[in-house]
């Protein structure tokens, strides 16, 4: 590695992060919402306390990354210049390792500054759903729910899970989680399609490879300043008593909701609240995102007809095979790993960076 270079092109890659991110404005944005969380009465509106909580912590984390990155580009440059003038060899591949180090980091802070669309920056709301393949799908399913959940723990971003729905078998028939951290969705929303499981099925005695498919649906949250209506004859609330694994109750009241939208259709359900006020209000809130995103799409669909652009987009978008080779492949990207456990394990920053990276580029061309 050319060591000057290489730190050269990561200082002025770093210098043009910046200033996408506008350092000098998030720390301005950072002081006033100090001041706001300082507030006497901050907690009396808990909604906009968590929202300006969650916006400044965000922010200070986003500023301390950028400021870390460069301190670290200095000193890697006075270590290498440190290494020249002694003639040191240890001190070369101290800095050499750094750089190697600083060209990933500067990296994934990139991809953040691609994340531009006008809900990117929300807390996403994701569905899981199994498909084609019986108890293989359901399995399969329930290992994707896993997947997301131990990403999110990877990154510290507090998930809720909204609605779990448990085959009889084995595994969930579907499951709604919300990742509470910002760009959540924008971050996760390149998830979105059809996901592909090769294997040797545990559920088949003759020991048969099988597959199978899980869908994944990712929305964004929606917030007050979205003004979707919801006028209370368009629904029917219907309320019956959660269950668990099997059928077991979990619950002796009818606590769970189930909320039916009749002009479109649309059905969402809460059943992890502990009462059903608190399962009506988390699954109009899933309702809300589902009107937001059908409106996103409409939206969408008469730019791209006005663009004469039909969606590039397949919906089967990744592959993972345990049988008979080992390997996870986005179809999209080509981006591959011969580790599936690793992936499932929740190891995907490099499946969505790439993804973000490919959806640039695709929406460029537009």
């Amino acid at each position: 590695m050319d060591v000057p270079a290489e730190l050269k092109e990561l200082s002025a890659t770093l210098a043009s992060i910046e200033a996408v991110l506008d350092v000098p404005k998030l720390r301005r944005e950072a002081e006033e919402l100090e001041r706001e969380a300082s507030a006497p009465d901050l907690w009396n509106d808990t909604d906009n306390a968590q929202r300006i909580t969650s916006r400044l912590s965000f922010v200070q984390g986003e500023i301390r990354r950028a400021e870390d990155l460069r301190r670290r580009v200095d000193d890697a440059q006075v270590l290498w210049d440190m290494a020249e003038e002694a003639n040191d060899a240890d001190f070369r591949a101290e800095a050499e390792g750094e750089a190697a180090g600083l060209r990933k980091a500067i990296d994934e802070l990139e991809v953040r500054t691609l994340l531009s669309g006008p809900y990117d920056s929300r807390q996403a709301l994701v569905t899981i759903r199994s498909e084609a393949g019986g108890v293989d799908a359901a399995d399969f399913a329930e290992m994707l729910l896993r997947m997301y959940m131990r990403w999110a723990e990877r990154h510290n971003y507090p998930v809720d899970v909204l609605d779990t729905s448990y085959a009889e078998e084995a595994g969930i028939k579907s499951a709604t989680f919300q990742v509470k951290a910002p760009y959540a969705y924008g971050t996760l929303s390149v998830e979105q399609g059809t996901h592909r499981l090769v294997r040797i099925s545990p559920f088949d005695n003759q020991g048969r490879r099988q597959t199978s498919f899980a869908g994944v649906e990712v929305l964004p949250v929606v917030e007050s300043s979205d003004h979707v209506e919801i006028p209370d004859d368009d629904i029917r609330v219907d309320v019956y008593r959660s269950s668990g694994p099997g059928g077991q109750g979990v619950n002796t009241t009818d606590s769970a909701v189930r909320i039916t939208h009749l002009p479109t259709g649309i059905v969402v359900s809460c059943q992890n609240e502990r009462s059903q006020i608190q399962n009506r209000a988390s699954a109009m809130a899933v309702l809300q995102a589902k009107l937001l995103e059908r409106r996103r799409q409409e939206e969408q669909a008469a730019m791209d007809a006005l663009k004469d652009s039909g969606n590039s987009w397949g919906n089967q978008m990744r592959s993972y095979v345990l049988h008979p080779y080992q390997m996870v492949k986005d179809l999209r990207t080509d981006y591959e790993v011969g580790n599936p456990q690793a992936v499932l394990d929740g190891d995907i920053d490099g499946f969505i960076e790439a993804g973000i990276r490919w959806r640039r580029s695709q929406t460029a061309g537009r």
